[in-house]
C-alpha cells in the first residue's frame, strides 16, 4: 500500500518580496518570507513522516542555502523544478519519477494542515485510481498523487485562481484518467488565513508579529 511511493514537496526559495506576497501587508516582506520557510519545513516534515522517499523540488532552482539546510535536516533529495507552467513542472516531475516509483504524490507548502496521514491515505487510494486530489477550500488543491500521466492532464488550468480544482477535474476527465477527491483542507495565502495557524497541532514554528 504505497510502499513504492515518492512524495515531492514543491517549494519556492524564501526570498523576501517574492513569496507570500499577499501576506506582506500583514507581515512585511521579511515576515512573509519567514512564514513561507516555516511552512516549507512543516510540509517536508509531514512528507518524511510517511516513511516514503521524500524529494524537495525547488524554484527557481535548488541553489538557495535554505534548501541545503532542509536537505541536511530532513535527509531529503533536492532537485530543481525547471521551466514551464506549474502543470508542466508537475507533470515533468511525475514522469521523471514514475520509472523508479509506482506512484508519486506532490504537495505544496501553502497547507500546514496536511499531515502524513493525508499523504498515506492518498497513496492508498491510488490502488483503485489513476489520480488522487486533496481539495483546498479556496478552489485549488493541496495534493495531487498519480500512478500514471497523460500529456494533457494539466491542460486548461488557470493556476492561482479559484477555478483550479474545477478545471483540474475537467482536464482529468478529458484525459481519461480516473480520480478521487479526499478531505478538503485549507491554505495560508491571505491575511484572513493567518488566524487559522493558531488551530494547528503541533503548532507551526513561527511567531506572528504582534
Amino acid at each position: 500500500m504505497g510502499a513504492n511511493t515518492c512524495v515531492v514537496v514543491f517549494a519556492k526559495a524564501p526570498i523576501p518580496g517574492e513569496v507570500k506576497t499577499r501576506l506582506i501587508p500583514a507581515l512585511g516582506a521579511e515576515g512573509a518570507a519567514m512564514l513561507h520557510a516555516a511552512l516549507v519545513e512543516r510540509a517536508i516534515e509531514a512528507a518524511t513522516r510517511t516513511k516514503f522517499v521524500t524529494e524537495l523540488c525547488c524554484a527557481p532552482n535548488a541553489d538557495h542555502p535554505f534548501f541545503a539546510d532542509c536537505a541536511e535536516e530532513f535527509h531529503c533529495i533536492v532537485r530543481d523544478q525547471g521551466e514551464g507552467s506549474l502543470g508542466e513542472r508537475m507533470r515533468r516531475t511525475i514522469d521523471e519519477l514514475l520509472p523508479e516509483f509506482s506512484q508519486v504524490a506532490i504537495i505544496g507548502a501553502d497547507c500546514p494542515a496536511i499531515t502524513s496521514k493525508h499523504i498515506k491515505q492518498a497513496a492508498a487510494c491510488l490502488i483503485d485510481n489513476d489520480v488522487v486530489l486533496l481539495p483546498a477550500d479556496d478552489g485549488g488543491y493541496v495534493l495531487i498523487a498519480a500512478r500514471r500521466t497523460t500529456p494533457s492532464m494539466f491542460d486548461g488550468i488557470d493556476w492561482g485562481t479559484s477555478t483550479v480544482l474545477a478545471q483540474q477535474r475537467d482536464a482529468l476527465q478529458r484525459a481519461g484518467l480516473t480520480f478521487v477527491e479526499l478531505e478538503t483542507l485549507w491554505d495560508v495565502d491571505r491575511p484572513e488565513d493567518l488566524s487559522r495557524l493558531e488551530e494547528l497541532k503541533p503548532p507551526l514554528l513561527f511567531s506572528l508579529p504582534t
